[in-house]
């Protein structure tokens, strides 16, 4: 097997720079034995790519020629059949399984543990070797073939090298001195054997000949130990004498040491007091200021307000571990603390004191604004108070309790002032929309309210305290007033030309809008002043910070959120989330009776006047809107915006009570119904509202009015209509619907457009149906006997025979014509006009429309008369009394003679 390798190894592997390391002589398992050797090869070049091929011997001679080559990193599976007991056989499965048998168990495994050492050393691959024993795989196979077809173990395949050129030529010329070396490898290695013999005894005499020469060398070595010896007595004295040195060196260095850890100790400490010198030392400048400091001068609140701020400083210093243990630190925290209180209790007096004074003051100016509808203002004040802020700020940080305290004496005192106020205010409001209403009732007799009937309502609707109160005498008689006010009004609705559509209702309207806007033109600055305040005073911003360490043990929640545990106001015990809600909270005590009071001037001017709704409620939608724009959740916002629903309710019941009116209209038997009242109502309202709701915002809720409001109209329409006696259904529609009509064309409402098609349509349908029925057959004769000609054409009889039919001929043609002179079509035309003018109103002036149709289907029968002649009873000569030109002068001379 040897030979054999070293056959393969020269004539196909070295040509192809690759090593042979292991071989085995195998068969396919259950064929034709058929001989071939399994090589596992390694490449000389890096990367070493490791393979395995198999080797055929040729057909045709002795050599040896590769049949196929497989990489080892495809091998996936190596099944030995039987780990226990000696099997040639084995599998080698690559891209399919190979079977082979052994030509001796010993090959196999020997091959098997070369192919897993190369895999350990070059591929690191998890190939599985399966029924292939452990001891297999661990060790090396311990004989000689073995190791010589396994290749040794892996440090001999890295020391392994190729013979040089020098190499081979030197083997080579030995080989030629002995010609039998390649015949009888024995005989030339024991020769070989023999002259290593001779050299080896020649070495051992050439040695022994220099044995003097070792004996000189000796004796060198023993003075020069000699030497060392001397050198090394005289460094241990040297040694000895330095040993003092050294322990004085030592005992320097000690000192030095303890000398640098005095020095640090010394500087800490230096910065420990001077930090504490630096930051919790309080000038008697800012000592004084606190304890006596000046706060009704801008220069003593200045100098309070930075000696607060140093103070705050000197308590919020974050102590380093120990500060606290030491004597004058905590006498300085006393001190600190005795300051704060002092000036915590000064601070409050004082504003306390101003709270009082200028609630107060502010009752004395009063009178002022009570003859004109205007508020008082409050930005002096807020401007002067405004200089303490920033103590009010630090008072909030120190001293909780005190600034919860001073918010609500601010609150009470001020709500007691704005409360007084806003009553007046509003009063005067009340006083200028009853002097508006009595201006009216005293001009028109149809609202029978008196002055002090109206006066004693005022009263009564705000009252002393903003809710309706009175005695039980009062409320009747206002519930007497009340009905009367909606009776008034039902017949105002009837009858246009009373109070509603008269230029002074108009002027009173305007009035009262004008009033109302005022009202709330005065309170919006009012509470967005007073809001601004608040925040800025308390320190109540509009968002979410977090706020600074205090000194106090309760926790502290967002930038002037009050703590958790403390509610800010006495008659609000519940946790605030944000400092919003505080402001909120603050604003609806100190104006606690805008709301009561606005609805209380909303249900006076409602009672004055049920349109008045819709001013209100434009205007108050106008403001609410521009609220929401600068604070949605304002308390300004949140005020008007609850006010609005109400506006809008009592809007909803004036188009509710509109309707109701339209349904309980009742028409007179004995008189023409003409243009009915809701209908002029109607047009009224309409105007009234694209006037008030011209740009408003809340254009949505005028649209989804007028389209209820035009449906009972349109509905009311017909069933009075069908229950008219005097007037005929057609004019009643005809006239009502061409109010309707006319009255969306001018006004041009966009939702309404539908509604105007549908009432031109109407309109024109009743126009045409009351023409007809009106002048019906004014040749009545005529009308039959052409009824009757139409008759036999439609039976079968040409046009052209019909004047052969006894009944229908020319003769009696004649002699119906002659029955129809002009003269009698005049007078029947002319009562037909008296007939006419009788139905129709003369508000509405339909009168020369409705002639000018009936002249229209007149000349149209006239016309369909000529036709039937001329095709019925050609060449007769036969035609009518009067002619076309005629007709149209009996229509104008009639028209002109009425």
């Amino acid at each position: 097997m040897t030979a054999i390798k070293h056959a393969l190894q020269r004539d196909i592997f070295t040509p192809n720079d690759e090593r042979l390391l292991g071989i085995v002589n195998v068969c396919k398992a259950g064929k034709k034995k058929k001989n071939c050797f399994l090589c596992a090869t390694v490449t000389t070049e890096r990367p070493v790519q490791v393979k395995v091929v198999k080797v055929k011997k040729s057909d045709k001679g002795d050599f040896y020629k590769r049949q196929l080559t497989w990489e080892l990193r495809d091998l996936r599976e190596v099944d030995a059949k039987d780990a226990s007991k000696e099997n040639p056989e084995f599998d080698l499965h690559f891209e399919k399984a190979y079977k082979w048998v052994a030509s001796s168990t010993a090959e196999k495994n020997s091959f098997i543990s070369c192919i897993w050492k190369l895999n350990q050393r070059y591929l690191r691959k998890k190939v599985e070797f399966v029924n292939v024993s452990s001891q297999l795989l661990e060790e090396s196979v311990p004989s000689g073939e073995s190791q010589s077809v396994a290749g040794g173990d892996e440090d001999a395949l890295d020391d392994y090298q190729e013979l040089s050129t020098r190499e081979e030529q030197d083997i080579e010329g030995m080989m030629e001195m002995c010609e039998y070396a390649i015949s009888n490898a024995e005989a030339f290695a024991e020769k070989l054997f023999k002259e290593l013999q001779v050299l080896d005894g020649a070495n051992i005499q050439s040695i022994m000949a220099s044995e003097k020469q070792v004996n000189i060398l000796m004796m060198l070595l023993d003075d020069a130990l000699t030497e060392v010896d001397t050198i090394e007595g005289k460094l241990s004295s040297y040694e000895e004498m330095l040993q003092s040195v050294k322990e004085q060196m030592d005992q320097i260095s000690q000192s030095n040491r303890l000398i640098q850890i005095s020095n640090t100790n010394n500087g800490k400490l230096l910065d420990e007091i001077q930090f504490i010198v630096n930051y919790m030392d309080l000038s008697k400048g800012h000592i004084r200021a606190l304890q006596e400091g000046d706060l009704t001068s801008p220069k003593g609140i200045e100098a309070c307000i930075n000696a607060s701020e140093a103070l705050l400083q000197c308590m919020n210093v974050a102590l380093r571990p120990g500060h606290d243990k030491l004597m004058a630190v905590t006498q300085q925290q006393h001190l600190f603390a005795e300051l704060r209180d002092t000036f915590a209790r000064r601070l409050t007096n004082h504003l306390n004191n101003v709270f009082v004074h200028q609630g107060h003051d502010q009752s004395s100016t009063l009178s002022q604004h009570t003859a004109e509808l205007t508020l008082p203002k409050h930005s002096p004040l807020h401007r002067d108070l405004l200089r303490y802020a920033k103590l009010m700020e630090w008072l909030k940080n120190t001293h909780r309790e005190k600034y919860e305290g001073l918010s609500r004496t601010y609150v009470d005192y001020m709500s007691r002032l704005y409360d007084r106020e806003i009553k007046d205010f509003f009063e005067v409001a009340k006083i200028k929309m009853a002097g508006t209403s009595k201006e009216a009732k005293g001009k028109f007799a149809t609202l029978p309210r008196k002055e002090s009937a109206l006066k004693q309502e005022t009263e009564s609707l705000h009252g002393s305290s903003g809710k309706l109160t009175g005695s039980t005498s009062s409320l009747n008689k206002l519930t007497v007033q009340g009905s009367n006010s909606r009776r008034s009004q039902s017949s105002s609705l009837l009858d246009m030309g009373n109070m509603s559509a008269s230029d002074l209702d108009v002027a009173d309207r305007t009035k009262f809008d004008k009033i109302f806007e005022q009202v709330l033109s005065e309170l919006e600055p009012l509470c967005l002043a007073e809001q601004d305040f608040i925040s800025k005073f308390f320190k109540l911003q509009q968002h979410m910070t977090v706020a600074p360490p205090l000194a106090q043990p309760e926790t502290e929640e967002t930038d002037g959120s009050m703590p958790s545990r403390n509610p800010p106001l006495a008659e609000h015990r519940h946790s605030l989330s944000s400092e919003k809600d505080m402001v909120r909270l603050m604003m609806t005590n100190i104006f606690h009776s805008i709301d009561t009071e606005l609805n209380s001037l909303i249900a006076l001017g409602d009672k004055i006047d049920s349109f008045h709704s819709l001013y209100m409620l434009v205007k108050m939608s106008h403001h609410v809107w521009t609220a929401e724009n600068v604070d949605p959740a304002s308390f300004l916002s949140t005020t008007l915006g609850n006010v609005l629903v109400t506006v809008k309710r009592n809007f909803d019941k004036c188009i509710s009570g509109q309707i109701r009116q339209m349904e309980e209209v009742k028409i007179s038997k004995k008189s023409k119904v003409g243009i009915l009242s809701f209908v002029t109502g109607f047009e009224e309202f309409a105007e009234l509202a694209e006037t008030i709701f011209r740009n408003a915002e809340r254009r949505g809720d005028l649209d989804k009015a007028y389209v209820k409001l035009i449906r009972a109209v349109f509905m009311n329409v017909e069933k009075v209509a069908n229950e008219s006696q005097k007037t005929p259904r057609d004019v009643v529609m005809m006239e009502n619907f061409h109010h309707i009509f006319s009255t969306l064309s001018r006004l041009k409402i966009s939702c309404l457009d539908a509604e105007r098609r549908e009432a031109k349509h109407k309109y024109t349908d009743h126009l045409q149906s009351y023409v007809i029925n009106s002048l019906g057959q004014p040749l009545e004769k005529l009308n039959h006997f052409f009824e009757g000609v139409e008759a036999r054409v439609a039976q079968g009889v040409r046009e052209e025979e019909v004047s052969y039919q006894l009944a229908f001929n020319k003769q009696e043609l004649r002699k119906v014509i002659k029955e129809y002179p002009g003269k009698e079509v005049k007078k029947g035309l002319d009562n037909l006009y008296k007939k006419v003018d009788k139905h129709l109103c003369e508000e509405e002036s339909l009168l020369q429309v409705v002639w000018h149709s009936m002249q229209d289907e007149f000349i149209r029968q006239y016309k369909h008369f000529e036709d039937l002649i001329g095709r019925c009873y050609p060449g007769s000569g036969i035609t009518m009394e009067f002619t076309i030109q005629d007709m149209l002068e009996y229509f104008s001379s009639i028209a002109q003679s009425h």
